[in-house]
């Protein structure tokens, strides 16, 4: 129990070194002493990491300075109240070690994976604004807790090699290929040309800080910089969807996708991602988002409101009858598999929105 004493001490000595040092500008003889102990106590642990045999006097001096007052009014509690100071000493040490470790983690997470916190990357306030995936309760008892600390260990060391490699956007592209025309959403704004480098966003209709991305991305000129195609990727957990509707806004995307499919870019209605915008930048007359709004509506009703916005598009009666087919078609079924498969397998999402470009993959919104 030595070595415990003494790391204890110096873990708690380090600890108010910073309190004392600017004590010690008015009272020297204070800081004297403080360093003194500071000494005895890397001393100590100098010489345990160096294998050599601790100094036992300096756990002597901590307890007798700990129980001096004790010994002379209750000298029957010394003992207990040594005991005490072992087992302190021992959680204090443990304590230390977690910590440290728990923070090593965290950087090491926050570079690998863009987020410190690898379960739930909302939560974590040094990285951008992101939508976890699936299930964020907490673990229930002790063993899962302790399973899933080290689980993440694992998943912090699988992600290095992703984290140095060479992302190529296009390499993820699912047909139908979305392609941002910024001029179809902002007059001011232009098409990015074919010399421009590829970018690929994963979004969730519903996701609050996929909102955000892509109203930054078309605000900074991202569209027209990079040819960004969009994976619509409705976040899903033991069978139940993350945000309301997402999933019939995701069907109804890839629907709406398909009948520009095969057609030069000069006769594209962008019906795809023209809702995806609307769902995003635009707001009802009662003021709400309508991303916010959409999640608000029951399943008929978001699928009415849907239909109403491609109206207001161009889209003609005979262009709604195909939409409304595909989206329950074994094609757009098909299309949202290959689409998860991407995210979960190949580019290993761990929240969303998780943006690839310029060689890179990033987590959060773009442009934090």
């Amino acid at each position: 129990m030595t070595i415990m004493v003494c790391i204890a001490a110096f873990i708690i000595l380090g600890l108010i070194g910073i309190f004392v040092a600017i004590i010690s500008i008015f009272k020297r003889d204070f800081g004297r002493a403080y360093w003194k102990a500071m000494k005895k106590a890397w001393g100590c642990v100098g010489k345990k990491i160096r294998l050599q045999k601790c100094d036992t006097n300096f756990k002597d001096d901590v307890k007798n300075s700990l129980l001096k007052k004790i010994i002379l009014k209750r000298p029957k509690l010394v003992k207990p109240l040594s005991a005490i100071i072992e087992v302190l000493s021992v959680v204090i040490v443990i304590v230390f070690v977690w910590a440290l470790l728990t923070s090593i983690k965290s950087l090491l997470a926050l570079w690998a994976l863009g987020t410190c916190n690898v379960t739930k990357p909302s939560a974590c306030s040094l990285g951008a604004e992101v939508c976890s995936l699936g299930n964020e309760e907490d673990d229930k008892n002790i063993l899962e807790q302790t399973g899933r600390w080290f689980t993440e260990w694992g998943d912090i060391f699988s992600a290095i090699p992703d984290r140095i490699k060479n992302w190529k956007a296009e390499e993820y592209f699912v047909e139908p290929i979305v392609v941002v025309d910024a001029s179809v959403l902002d007059d001011t704004k232009t098409r990015a040309s074919d010399d421009k480098p590829y970018a690929l966003d994963i979004l969730d209709p519903g996701c609050s800080a996929c909102l955000n991305s892509f109203r930054n991305q078309l605000e900074s000129g991202f569209f027209e910089s990079h040819r960004t195609a969009i994976l619509v990727y409705p976040i899903e957990s033991d069978g139940v969807y993350k945000f309301a509707n997402s999933d019939l806004i995701a069907r109804y995307f890839y629907a709406s996708a398909l009948l520009d499919q095969g057609e030069t870019p000069e006769n594209q209605r962008h019906f795809d991602i023209k809702l995806l915008h609307k769902i995003y930048t635009d707001r009802t007359e009662n003021g709400v988002i309508v991303q916010s709004y959409l999640a608000s509506l029951d399943y008929d009703e978001a699928k009415s409101t849907l239909k109403t916005y491609l109206k207001e598009f161009g889209a003609t009666d005979s262009d709604l009858k195909q939409i409304s087919t595909l989206e329950k078609s074994d094609e757009v079924k098909v299309i949202l598999e290959r689409v998860e498969d991407v995210a979960n397998n190949q580019v290993k999402i761990t929240g969303i929105p998780t943006l690839v470009y310029n060689g890179g993959k990033h987590l959060g919104q773009y442009g934090e």
